[in-house]
């Protein structure tokens, strides 16, 4: 497949991913903006709240907007497989029904405001996959085989900052009750409390904004979480929305010789030998001093101490 008909595949992806973000916002919210999702709900119709922890809420976001994917898929005509193993990459691989070497990764990624951007998240490994290209460890497919790799992902205001499960409550509302039940109930120590209807439950996190970005224009130089191999993102909302990391005006080639090298390229600073972890270091190691004014500011990828 030549060059032409790849970005050709890759731009109708891309544009038909963005037109399906616009419309997930409204899928998932109230009409306030509030999360649609209020709780669990047993056989005896109690309501048990969700905890604001991340890893709950990711996972609950992913399952609610998984039958809109399956949709999109088929009405753009792609299957979807789901990754193997928890930890292979990507989540969700887009193959086209009639042509199987057209493949996208595409991986969901769920994050909270703060007060100077976004909690930060990852951007998939710069490990074994990522360098060895050909090979399948840890990945659904060889990562050269597919056309683009794309983040979907999802920034949400969280409603309070209690992480604890235990803080959350038991409702029983109204509108759902049959004559045997009987409000006020205890579960164990805990109160149920009987409300009107559904829509007065206090959403865990609401006012969502969904966003399309190829992985390399929104990655940042360093890495996203501690001693794990994992690529860093921008930390700015309007960034990631823009397509606007720091590699954006560089091109993908400098992207990927970047992560590729991340931690083992060295240079000597200062007379000393230094390991390259950031960009403008690794240009000038690679004698491209001229290209030092297509990285875009890290300014704006100023990390919130709280």
């Amino acid at each position: 497949m030549d060059l032409k008909v790849k970005n050709k595949y890759k731009t109708e992806f891309k544009k038909a991913l963005d037109t399906f973000t616009e419309k997930l916002e409204k899928y998932v919210s109230t009409e306030n903006g509030d999360w649609s999702v209020k709780g669990f709900i047993d056989v005896y119709k109690n309501i048990y709240t969700i905890s604001s922890d991340t890893k709950i809420v990711s996972k609950i976001l992913e399952i609610h907007i998984f039958p809109q994917i399956l949709q999109f898929a088929e009405e753009n005509g792609y299957n979807i497989i789901l990754t193997e193993h928890q930890n292979y990459y990507p989540d969700l691989t887009f193959i086209h029904k009639e042509n199987e070497d057209v493949k996208f990764a595409v991986d969901l990624k769920t994050t909270y405001r703060k007060k100077s951007g976004i909690s930060s998240f990852t951007l998939g490994s710069h490990g074994s996959y990522f360098k060895e290209r050909d090979k399948k460890k840890n990945i659904q497919f060889p990562y050269s085989e597919y056309l683009a790799h794309f983040c979907l992902g999802v920034i949400y205001t969280r409603t309070d900052l209690k992480d604890d499960v235990s803080e959350t409550e038991i409702y029983q509302v109204q509108e759902l009750q049959e004559e045997y039940e009987t409000p006020n109930q205890k579960i164990g120590d805990r109160e149920v409390t009987t409300v009107d209807n559904l829509k007065s439950i206090t959403s865990v996190i609401k006012d969502f904004d969904f966003f399309v970005a190829e992985k390399w224009k929104i990655a940042s130089d360093k890495q996203g979480s501690g001693n794990t191999a994992n690529i860093g993102s921008t930390l700015s909302i309007e960034d990631l929305r823009n397509e606007n990391g720091i590699f954006s005006q560089l091109g993908e080639e400098w992207f990927d010789e970047y992560w590729i090298n991340y931690g083992s390229a060295t240079m000597v600073k200062d007379g000393k030998p230094t390991k390259i972890t950031t960009l403008k270091d690794f240009l000038e190691f690679k004698g491209r001093t001229d290209l030092l004014d297509k990285i875009v500011s890290r300014a704006t990828y100023k990390k919130d101490t709280k």
